[in-house]
């Protein structure tokens, strides 16, 4: 079998979601997360044409919302690429980010955690059951 490079491979999954994005299948979308910005921005210019073809856009995340439905090491300290369709979304996506330092910083965390995990699972369209399924089995919480 061939070997499909890095990059290619990269580019092949953002292409795949970009694609569900405009389908309306996924409100927003993730790139794979980089270890570093510099990695993350190689795919700039890929992440531009896929945007004008699937007519979305996309956002540069250099600080990812971390919450219970993914393991924390997957996205801390990590840069990606969000991609949307709708404005709305990605206002959405940003007012997450900064209700959970809100709730941190009144210590109110443990009350909020869910909630936060649940909208971002329901702004990447994810039904009601696999968020729950991605929340009770991830054994790497923050």
């Amino acid at each position: 079998m061939k070997q499909i490079d890095e990059y290619s491979y990269q580019c092949g999954v953002m292409d795949c979601f970009s694609e569900m994005v405009k389908a309306g299948l996924k409100r927003i979308a993730l790139s794979h997360p980089s270890s570093t910005k510099e990695i993350r921005d190689q795919y700039i210019p890929f992440a531009e044409n896929i945007c004008v073809k699937y007519q979305i856009h996309y956002y540069l995340d250099d600080d990812p919302l971390i919450t219970d439905l993914f393991p924390a090491s997957m996205n801390q300290n990590t840069y990606n690429i969000i991609f949307y369709k709708d404005e709305n979304d990605i206002e959405e996506y940003r007012t997450l980010k900064k209700l959970k330092v809100k709730v941190i910083e009144n210590k109110e965390y443990e009350k909020y955690r869910y909630e936060i995990a649940y909208r971002f699972g329901k702004l990447l369209s994810y039904s009601d059951e696999t968020i729950q399924n991605y929340i009770q089995n991830n054994d790497e919480k923050e």
